[in-house]
């Protein structure tokens, strides 16, 4: 028991003298913290790290005097509270002057960032002034929510601070700019008939080049000179022809001039090569502003993501649309494909466009060759219409040698006669787009040349369509018109089956629609030239029993000099064959008018006999002379009929008999029973006779 209580009185004696050690620590903590924070209200601003200390200190002290209360008993416990309390509510004191000093300290280093940068301002240090730019902001405009952060933005002089760096910051920008514009200059002059844009870049590469980077860095906005650059310079360069020049002779300043008319009338385009020469050219003048002002970022890569899509659109729709070829030689010799491609290339290396994501000029190159043949086809149908619209009458005659000079195969037989020039225009046409596709660069695509080949349909029936139209009223009013149309349809038909081997599209059904327009047109001719005749046969009027008089001569002569006529104007036209088809036509139903006439009349006096002979003399001799050969006027079927209808009105009663030969003779060739006998009844008198001769003809 005296042992224990002996180890008791030792605890506590140790724990007393723990107790007074610890409160004379705090109490000398006290003292110096309490002069600690006299001194640093006094002599502002104090050291921060020196704060940290006093409060890591006294927090520390906490710690142990807690510690030591949880073992010890209530008589020293309540010493080391009272101590505690005290500690603590130094170190809150204290804590509120930490929170003080760390404001004071921020405020102070701000005000000295703000000296440095008038400093750099002044000795025009722009990259170093934006860093403290950016330090002042970064304390300034912190978006954290700490303790000092939220207190700092409370402070009376905060909103001044604010405005002074923005201020401070609108000043660099301001002075950048203006070192900027020195550096780079633009211009432009207005007259009252052109316009003159001229621009300087500085040949100091080191002073300029940092110029830009400090200006983007600065979170410059470019879209000025972004404006300046595709409204002044690239605009015109791709919509109007333009006069560039470029100099570097000069030491200052490489210069750049372009220059052209604003009259509104102006419609002349520049060529496409012209104008992406042009584009290369503005920006190897401005080469120098390009400098990179981030990892991914090139000050013209910045330019391009403001203009590139506009300018690239309207190179593409006003210019390049306008390159693309009107012909196959020009498709041949066209380098528009492989000039895009490198201009394409030469954008991409200055970082102005990414081809992977910008496509308008890859989609160009891609669909070139479906732009080409729509250009193609819209070419090839205007000239169509061109070559329609031309005079039919302007003639050439079909031979051997104008054939072969325009074919590829000298296989192509066609009668001799006169086509019209146009249609020989149309023929070399046709021959160039047959063949064509066997010298292009995807002639292996199928599909490339059955595109080709559906243009020869849509070019003859275009010519189908067309042609009667716009010539109506010639081909209807002028023989020679229709025959030479005629002749073209039956010539470019002729061409079609000729050539159907390689696979023209619905090659049939062409040869059809030529074959029949022609036909349709030339028939419509023959049955006007046959009303005619017809028209003047109406008048004709032979029934006078004493006389017919002079009138029937003139009606037969007037049909016989519009047969002349259109001998005249067909005969060298028409293929031979064609013309004695159509004339012999003509001439058989002048004929047979005649003849019906005649064998109409019921009395046929002697008089009236012979007169009707003389009638008939004047056809037959004049017939043969609308033939090249006399004998071919035989071609007329009712010719021969003619011929012995003048013989019978001359003959006696027995010599007709004889030609009928009781249906052997010669003259049941042409006539009937029937027409016999009713001419010799209107010839001849009643008589014994005429009635036994009669019957004999049966």
């Amino acid at each position: 028991m005296k042992m224990e209580l002996s180890s008791i009185g030792s605890s506590t004696e140790s724990t007393k003298i723990t107790v007074l050690r610890i409160m004379e620590q705090v109490r000398h903590f006290q003292d110096r913290a309490h002069k600690f924070i006299e001194d640093n209200y006094v002599d502002f601003p104090c050291n921060q790290n020196i704060c940290d200390v006093y409060i890591n200190e006294g927090e520390s002290l906490i710690r142990e005097t807690e510690n030591l209360q949880k073992n010890i008993g209530s008589e020293a416990s309540m010493s080391l509270n009272e101590a505690n309390l005290e500690l603590v509510h130094y170190l809150e004191i204290l804590r509120e002057v930490s929170i003080g000093l760390k404001l004071s300290h921020r405020i102070l280093k701000i005000d000295d960032l703000f000296q440095c940068l008038d400093d750099l301002n002044a000795t025009k240090e722009y990259l170093p002034a934006l860093d403290l730019l950016e330090k002042l902001k970064s304390l300034i405009c912190s978006s954290s929510f700490s303790e000092i952060d939220l207190l700092f933005q409370k402070c009376e002089c905060y909103d001044n601070i604010k405005v002074k760096y923005h201020i401070q910051a609108n000043i660099l920008q301001q002075n950048l700019q203006q070192k900027f514009d020195r550096l780079v200059q633009f211009s432009v002059k207005v007259y009252p008939t052109a316009k003159y844009i001229n621009l300087q870049v500085s040949k100091n590469l080191v002073e300029l080049q940092s110029t830009v980077n400090a200006l983007f860095q600065a979170r410059y906005n470019p879209i000025k000179l972004c404006d300046f650059i595709f409204e002044n310079c690239l605009i015109p360069i791709i919509t109007t022809p333009v006069s560039v020049e470029y100099f570097t002779q000069n030491e200052e300043f490489n210069q750049m001039s372009i220059s052209y008319s604003i009259k509104t009338h102006c419609s002349l385009k520049p060529s496409y090569k012209t104008v992406l020469s042009h584009i290369v050219t503005l920006f190897d003048c401005l080469a120098a502003i390009n400098v990179q002002v981030s990892e991914s970022k090139y000050v013209f890569g910045i330019i391009g993501n403001h203009i590139k899509e506009k300018c690239l659109n309207i190179l593409v729709e006003k210019c390049l649309m306008h390159a693309i070829p009107e012909t196959m030689d020009e498709y041949d010799r066209s380098t528009v494909v492989s000039d895009i491609k490198k201009f394409e290339h030469e954008l991409s290396n200055i970082f102005f466009m990414d081809p992977s994501k910008d496509k308008a000029l890859s989609n160009f190159v891609s669909n070139y060759d479906t732009l080409f043949r729509r250009q193609f086809s819209t070419t090839v149908l205007e000239n169509v219409r061109s070559i329609v619209q031309r005079d039919l009458q302007d003639m050439t005659e079909i031979t051997e040698q104008n054939i072969t000079n325009i074919l590829k195969s000298n296989y192509f037989q066609f009668p001799q006669c006169m086509v019209s020039k146009s249609t020989l225009d149309i023929l070399n046409l046709l021959e160039r787009i047959l063949h064509q596709p066997l010298t292009m660069a995807e002639a292996t695509e199928s599909s490339a040349v059955n595109y080709y080949l559906t243009i020869i349909p849509t070019i003859l029936n275009t010519y189908a369509l067309e042609a009667p139209k716009l010539h109506e009223k010639l081909l209807e009013s002028i023989p020679q018109q229709s025959a030479v149309f005629h002749n073209n349809c039956m010539f470019l038909s002729q061409w079609v089956v000729k050539n159907a081997k390689f696979g023209i599209p619905t090659h049939a059904a062409l040869v059809k629609t030529l074959q029949s327009t022609g036909i349709r047109i030339f028939k419509a001719q023959e049955e006007q030239q046959r009303k005619i005749i017809l028209d003047i046969l109406k008048n004709l009027d032979i029934s006078d029993t004493h006389s017919i008089g002079l009138n029937p001569l003139k009606l037969l002569r007037q049909c016989l000099r519009q047969l002349d006529l259109l001998k005249n104007v067909w005969m060298d036209v028409l293929p031979e064959s064609e013309y004695y088809n159509t004339f012999c036509s003509l001439m058989d139903i002048f004929c047979q008018d005649i003849i019906r006439n005649i064998l109409c009349l019921e009395d046929i006096s002697t008089t009236v006999a012979n007169q009707l002979g003389e009638l008939i003399d004047t056809i037959l001799r004049k017939g043969p002379s609308l033939f090249k050969e006399k004998n071919q006027v035989m071609l007329v079927p009712s010719w021969m009929k003619l011929q012995q209808l003048q013989m019978i009105l001359s003959a006696s009663l027995q010599e007709i008999a004889d030609q009928w030969c009781d249906g052997a003779g010669i003259l049941t060739v042409n006539f009937k029973a029937e027409e016999i006998r009713h001419l010799i009844r209107a010839l001849f008198q009643n008589t014994d006779r005429r009635a036994k001769i009669l019957s004999r003809i049966a």
